[in-house]
């Protein structure tokens, strides 16, 4: 009986001391399954004609809570999905204030960008031609993971306790750049882009007697390990390494967000042996940090969030009428949306496009861009401030069309032009998206105390 009290005093001080190091720092971990009724349409690959009717595994909503008081937090919310809508996001956000008081800039939403996920309609709405039921269902899918992600969040502030936060960076080197050089080997594939990001930041949640929470870990790579010939629900390399990574830490909740993933593939890819095996080395990167000396965090939390216009090219009426006679099949879609919108008088001069940025402490920074951002933002952000830890996400909040810096808007192909048919977009941004872009990035990461170097 004297040593079970002495052991229950030793934790309590143990918990205590804790609280007191980590600056009343508290976090909580939920979890929500997502994976969509079967059959389902997936998303992300355009080649796709028929209705998923299998899983691998299922998908996940999962949120962390971080707290320092009840009007300080920092909520992070990822989801086993392509990328959700500018809808999605701001309802659960918008139900998330009334329920607790969350301001927009405590909350970021990431997506995996798995494309072996539901399709998330009306984003990429222009790959298939899809009949009144399905659109009903694709609906009534939408509304349910908006209560979904709030589900994960109220789950996750039920369980907030004392925690001590520490971080890490590993690496992994399954990303490659899948542009090409500009010029003639460009054309033969022999000139591959070398800009990649290999960086895995990890951030661990311990309790009082040193046990991993939660673990929130990126990478810095499409989630297409599983191609397009593939039609079964899977999270791809992220899925799997978050399963890694709960057999590792059991109790635990691992929980993925992507990078600036918009111009990186897995190589090798094509097969779901490939997905688990960069799903292993990357949970074994985390693994690695996790055992090795950590950067401990604390208070304060701090967090931003700011809009700005992104400007499309100039586009015409003949372009689309031409579309209309001439075009693809993709491109008859998207005019015929174009089209119809110029009709109805709707502003299609700019996209408005959200920046975040959360600060824990004074040393990491989780800096959220929205869309499919290509990696040079992260390589950059970096570049301009060497003082603080960065962890650099893409797909945050909303993922509704690819965000290329001015030299790849000069250079063409996909990411910068062709794929905003696929996403319904008028067509390319103005070469002043990057200094918009930076301009933003300098806003939030002011106002949570950071100066550009």
């Amino acid at each position: 009986m004297a040593l079970k009290l002495k052991y229950i005093l030793l934790v309590l001080l143990v918990s205590l001391q804790l609280e007191l190091a980590a600056g009343t720092i508290r976090a909580g971990a939920g979890r929500v399954v997502i994976t969509p009724e079967l059959p389902f349409y997936l998303t992300g690959y355009a080649g796709r004609d028929s209705m998923a009717v299998a899983k691998v595994h299922d998908l996940w909503a999962k949120a962390l809570v971080i707290e320092e008081s009840p009007s300080s937090r920092i909520v992070i919310v990822t989801a086993d999905v392509l990328g959700l809508t500018p809808a999605i996001s701001e309802a659960a956000a918008a139900q998330l204030k009334k329920k607790y008081g969350i301001a927009r800039s405590q909350i970021m939403f990431n997506s995996s960008h798995t494309h072996s996920g539901p399709m998330i309609w009306p984003a990429l709405s222009v790959i298939g031609d899809y009949d009144a039921e399905t659109i009903r269902r694709f609906t009534q899918y939408t509304v349910s993971l908006t209560d979904k992600l709030v589900a994960a969040v109220d789950m996750a502030m039920q369980n907030l306790e004392p925690v001590q936060l520490s971080h890490g960076t590993g690496q992994a080197g399954f990303a490659q750049n899948r542009r090409y050089k500009p010029g003639p080997d460009a054309t033969t594939g022999k000139e591959r882009s070398n800009r990649t990001d290999h960086d895995v930041p990890v951030l661990l949640a311990k309790d009082a007697k040193g046990t991993v929470k939660a673990v929130l870990f990126g990478y810095a790579c499409h989630n297409t390990t599983v191609t397009g010939t593939h039609n079964t629900i899977n999270g791809d390399y992220a899925g799997y390494a978050q399963i890694e990574l709960e057999k590792k830490y059991p109790g635990a909740t691992a929980l993925f967000f992507i990078g600036c993933a918009g111009d990186q593939n897995p190589m090798p890819r094509g097969t779901l042996e490939y997905a688990e095996q960069h799903g292993k080395e990357l949970a074994d990167a985390v693994e690695k940090v996790a055992g090795a000396k950590t950067e401990n965090l604390g208070a304060p939390l701090r967090s931003a969030f700011v809009r700005t216009e992104l400007p499309f090219q100039p586009v015409t009426v003949k372009t689309f009428q031409k579309e209309l006679q001439e075009g693809t099949k993709y491109e008859k879609r998207r005019a015929k949306l174009i089209m119809e919108a110029m009709d109805k008088g709707w502003d299609l001069s700019a996209h408005s496009y959200p920046v975040q940025a959360m600060r824990i402490g004074n040393r990491l920074t989780i800096l959220s861009l929205s869309g499919e951002v290509v990696v040079d933002y992260a390589l950059n952000a970096k570049k301009q401030y060497p003082g603080e830890q960065l962890f650099v996400a893409g797909y945050c909040n909303q993922v509704v069309c690819y965000i290329p810096t001015e030299r790849i808007l000069e250079e063409g192909g996909y990411e910068p032009v062709s794929s905003q048919m696929y996403y319904g977009m008028p067509g390319p941004f103005e070469k002043s998206i990057e200094t918009k872009v930076n301009a933003a990035i300098r806003t939030v990461m002011q106002k949570v105390g950071l100066q550009k170097k």
